[in-house]
């Protein structure tokens, strides 16, 4: 009789620690912070970091080969999953154009860039070929609108493009046939350079989930 007692009285305890134990469980639970959204959609908002991306470019001559780089503005770019669909744009600041040669370069932006005249460069993207992984990396070909010097071309790049802990790397390579889209060819009767220049960027910054 008393070990059927003291049974019951264990059983009543361990039902109340058990009790108390789902009450902490449920108590904590709505004290923690919601989760981060997540895309079950996949579609995704990037949005450039200019601090940590570079623009630089190669140009051939005869001489030497010339170096330089270019400032990113921003940029922002939002992904449709579904089709591929990209909508946003990059801007990078034309005046910023150095080659670390002053006469050059005032030579590059007065007679080639026009930059005063035209003072941003600006790459419109309106679709991605290829798979673009939620996260990880891939490589794919970005199709879009590149505006400079006052007119607008269309352009397909390949890009390698990694997505990872809320964060986004990607670089971009490929050539601007500058004189066929009506700059002036800066050659002299003693230096010749090349009609095309090669365009390299490593881009950051941070992607989320798009808004529903």
């Amino acid at each position: 009789m008393r070990s059927t007692r003291h049974a019951a009285r264990a059983g009543r305890a361990a039902g109340l620690w058990l009790a108390l134990l789902a009450a902490g469980i449920l108590t904590s639970a709505a004290a923690m912070p919601p989760a981060p959204a997540q895309s079950t959609s996949g579609d995704l908002v990037f949005d450039l970091n200019p601090a940590d991306t570079k623009v630089n470019f190669t140009l051939g001559a005869t001489m030497h080969t010339v170096h330089g780089t270019f400032q990113p503005l921003r940029g922002r770019i939002e992904y449709t999953a579904a089709t591929g669909a990209l909508h946003g744009e990059i801007v990078v600041d034309a005046e910023s154009g150095a080659s670390g040669d002053a006469a050059r370069d005032q030579k590059m932006h007065a007679e080639v860039l026009e930059s005063e005249k035209y003072p941003q460069i600006t790459f419109r993207p309106d679709r991605v070929e290829g798979r673009l992984a939620v996260t990880g990396e891939s490589t794919v070909q970005v199709h879009g609108i590149l505006a400079i010097h006052g007119a607008e071309h269309e352009l397909t790049v390949p890009a390698t493009v990694k997505v990872e802990g809320g964060h986004w790397a990607a670089s971009v390579r490929f050539s601007v046939p500058y004189v066929q889209w009506g700059m002036k060819n800066p050659s002299s009767f003693l230096l010749r350079v090349s009609k095309s220049v090669d365009v390299e960027i490593a881009a950051m910054g941070t992607v989320r989930p798009a808004s529903p």
